[in-house]
């Protein structure tokens, strides 16, 4: 299963309704898997479906110009994209994102 959030580190809270896409690579093309927003508290649990998925590559885009927009914030990065590598397809998969206007990171979470 792979999973998400997002905590922006300028408001010290979660970052809601940010549109979220999941991809998985397949040949030079990228396949659209699943997509959806962020809940109330920053999470996004529903990309996947529980159990496991196909080793490869990923890719998580965050569209932070929308969410920025929203909260009436200007912001360098129109989107976020942070692509990834599953070897153990039974494994669970968290790509948490902290973000502010002007920078981001990113880490393998629990």
């Amino acid at each position: 299963m792979i999973t998400t959030h997002i905590l922006d580190t300028t408001l010290g809270k979660p970052a809601r309704a940010v549109p979220i896409q999941l991809e998985k690579q397949s040949g030079t093309d990228w396949k659209l898997i699943g997509s959806g927003q962020t809940d109330d508290d920053g999470r996004l649990k529903t990309l996947t479906p529980p159990g496991p998925v196909e080793p490869g590559l990923w890719r998580i885009r965050f569209d932070t110009k929308q969410y920025f927009a929203a909260i009436g914030t200007k912001a360098f990065y129109p989107y976020v994209e942070v692509v990834f590598e599953i070897v153990d397809g039974a494994a669970h998969y968290h790509v948490p994102l902290l973000l502010n206007p002007w920078g981001y990171s990113t880490y393998r979470g629990s």
